[in-house]
């Protein structure tokens, strides 16, 4: 079963940039990969899908035109870098494949202070 590691998370301040990644036990080149993120009393919620076959990848609308996500299927590893951060963007990443089969990894934290 493959599993997910998250890193990159930190303390910023509004408007600066973080680069997340998100490597795997095993392949990701056949499945699309989801970034998450949830933050206390909150469900989880899905922000940037990046596509199995293509550098194509779509985006919720609080992240689209400042985030960018990106693979690189040889490295089994996702990544998702964030620009003009915003204190609304603090919360706990997470990435997992678009059908939730891979167990929830520990996340990694985001803090964005204004």
């Amino acid at each position: 079963q493959v599993q997910f590691v998250e890193s990159g998370g930190g303390l910023v301040q509004t408007g600066e940039s973080l680069t997340l990644s998100c490597v795997a036990s095993g392949s990701i080149s056949t499945k699309t990969v989801v970034w998450h993120r949830q933050t206390p009393g909150k469900e989880r919620e899905g922000i940037a899908s990046i596509m199995s076959g293509t550098p194509t990848a779509f985006y919720h609308p609080s992240v689209k035109d400042r985030f960018i996500a990106s693979r690189n299927n040889d490295k089994n590893t996702v990544y998702l870098e964030m620009r003009n951060l915003k204190p609304e963007d603090t919360a706990t990443y997470y990435c997992n494949f678009v059908d939730k089969s891979a167990p929830w990894g520990q996340g990694t934290q985001v803090t964005v202070s204004s």
